[in-house]
């Protein structure tokens, strides 16, 4: 497969995606969405367990942005060293911000759990194709594939309308395994982004199982379980960031 073949590919599936998801219905956020299975209330927490299981993205944010502080990588980790700047900032106040939700879960304060993980999100795809794909490219699209995610949170918020945020959150999945499939120009990092693609994969399954999860296991809910894997996909990357230094 050409360049320009998988060039087109990237672009054509990415256009079809906004084209779709445009000429659909506004999307409102499910006012059930807040109602979350485990709301035990533990040393005087609410939501305890949601809560606390937000320590690890602080803890793994911190020791991401030590990491770069400290070392120098080989490769194209050194090259975007801003890009992982950013998506271990952002995993750093998704710990706070998700903890605040789940404080008092509500349209209000989610913003503050979704603002920060958007920000991770589009960081770790713009690290993804300047590895695989084309350093500088990686570089150029950090910014305004950031300010997208921030103005698909902000368009939610005015208009309740989950649009732009739906193809932030889907449009990276389908594109990141595509790009790791028709790209071979960096073998290094492939396998540690697939184990994240993973884990986010299995955090989501988690999420949408929630009550059954807490049904089965009684001392936690699937939304807990979803902040414990989604952890993980930072784990591997300071993993794979450490190796590379």
């Amino acid at each position: 497969m050409t360049n320009k073949i998988r060039t087109y590919l990237l672009i054509g599936i990415s256009a079809a995606a906004f084209v779709s998801m445009l000429s659909i219905s506004p999307i409102r956020q499910d006012p059930a969405f807040h109602n979350f299975a485990d709301g035990r209330e533990i040393v005087s927490i609410p939501n305890f367990m949601n809560v606390i299981s937000n320590l690890p993205f602080l803890l793994l944010g911190a020791a991401g942005l030590w990491t770069i502080k400290k070392s120098r990588p080989n490769g194209a980790f050194e090259e975007l060293r801003t890009n992982c700047i950013l998506f271990f900032a952002g995993i750093f106040f998704t710990g706070i911000g998700s903890a605040f939700y789940h404080l008092d879960p509500n349209n209000s304060t989610l913003i503050w759990d979704r603002l920060p993980m958007t920000i991770s999100f589009m960081a770790i795809f713009s690290v993804l194709t300047g590895t695989m794909i084309n350093t500088e490219l990686g570089k150029k699209i950090l910014w305004p594939l950031t300010g997208f995610g921030i103005l698909s949170v902000w368009y939610w918020q005015i208009y309740d309308d989950l649009r732009l945020y739906a193809i932030v959150q889907f449009l990276p999945i389908i594109l990141m395994p595509l790009i790791l499939i028709i790209y071979d120009k960096n073998k290094f990092p492939k396998k540690y982004f697939w184990l994240m693609i993973s884990f986010y994969g299995i955090a989501k399954l988690f999420e949408a199982l929630d009550v059954e999860a807490y049904y089965i296991l009684k001392v936690i809910s699937g939304h807990t379980i979803k902040h414990l894997f989604a952890a993980l996909t930072p784990a591997v990357f300071l993993y794979a960031y450490r190796k590379k230094t």
